[in-house]
């Protein structure tokens, strides 16, 4: 934790001065003093509240690293703000693909013992 925290610093310290945020009202919200003086701040800040960003058509697969293994998103989209498909691929579903072969020849309390080695989340096998 006080290795992670010091490369935080680090970074912090290092990065370059200016916003943060993306200059495009069409997926930033206007500052609120221009919302209350700027009839097209109040629109766009209208307009992001009501329908949200829409993205682009087109599909993506998106993965970070959970605690079992990666836990994946796959996106399609339609082009309106809802998108037309999600898939989730839970970091356990893959692990117990693999208990069937764990588990071939071995005794009933091994069984067990296997199953609490992969550390399933049991919610996720539901498929």
């Amino acid at each position: 934790m006080f290795q992670s925290i010091s490369l935080i610093r680090q970074y912090i310290k290092s990065m370059p001065k200016g916003p943060v945020n993306v200059d495009d009202p069409l997926v930033t919200l206007p500052p609120k003093e221009q919302v209350y003086t700027n009839i097209e701040a109040l629109m766009n800040h209208f307009k992001l509240i009501m329908h949200g960003i829409l993205p682009p058509k087109g599909e993506v697969y998106s993965a970070t690293e959970a605690a079992n293994g990666e836990l994946g998103f796959y996106i399609v989209s339609d082009g309106t703000k809802k998108p037309f498909r999600i898939k989730v691929r839970p970091p356990c579903f893959a692990l117990y693909q693999a208990f069937p072969e764990m588990i071939a020849g071995q005794t009933i309390s091994d069984v067990v013992a296997s199953l609490g080695s992969l550390n399933v989340i049991a919610g996720e096998l539901d498929r």
